[in-house]
């Protein structure tokens, strides 16, 4: 019996995106087409999960069955809640880091993927030489605001789908899971 197991790490050359179908074409096509020139241009980094299958063989996959990008944001004072502004400085624009795309392929969709990767996403976001107070996502949709939400993810006020979440916050959410 084969156990599988995901590896999360950079997007490279050999990571095999044609046959990642999220869902969402738009998602799709912007793994495919667009990220490498986005990570060219500095706006933003990607990382992948891909399976690795524990088996007599060994060795694992190179298709990618999620993805995620991260790169620099900032939100306005203003947008936080009082309970959150109330302990900052009072800088016009708060720093963050923006969790710009996140898709699971159909295949390994409801399995905990999403969920996997958003933890990395913080991780990498803890371990990041430029300071940063909170994650922030635009969700694509009500769905994906309902994911975000169940990890903590407060909306930005008069934003109704930018969503953020303190790093101090999402420490503690990740530590358990």
């Amino acid at each position: 019996m084969k156990a599988t197991r995901f590896r999360a790490e950079p997007l490279a050359d050999g990571h095999d995106r044609s046959a990642f179908d999220c869902g969402d074409e738009t998602l799709n096509r912007y793994l495919r087409t667009q990220v490498s020139q986005d990570i060219r241009r500095h706006i933003a980094n990607c990382f992948v999960a891909v399976e690795v299958i524990e088996a007599p063989a060994g060795g694992g996959t190179s298709r990618v069955a999620a993805y995620y990008t991260l790169s620099a944001a900032s939100l306005p004072f203003t947008g936080l809640p009082a309970e959150e502004s109330k302990r900052l400085p009072r800088y016009p624009t708060i720093p963050g880091v923006r969790i710009g795309r996140l898709a699971v392929d159909r295949q390994f969709q409801g399995c905990g993927l999403g969920a996997a990767m958003l933890a990395d996403a913080t991780a990498r976001a803890l371990k990041a030489d430029a300071a940063a107070f909170m994650l922030v996502v635009d969700a694509k949709n009500e769905q994906a605001v309902r994911f975000y939400e169940k990890f903590g993810f407060r909306l930005v006020a008069g934003k109704s789908r930018t969503l953020f979440l303190s790093l101090a916050t999402a420490r503690k959410v990740f530590a358990q899971g």
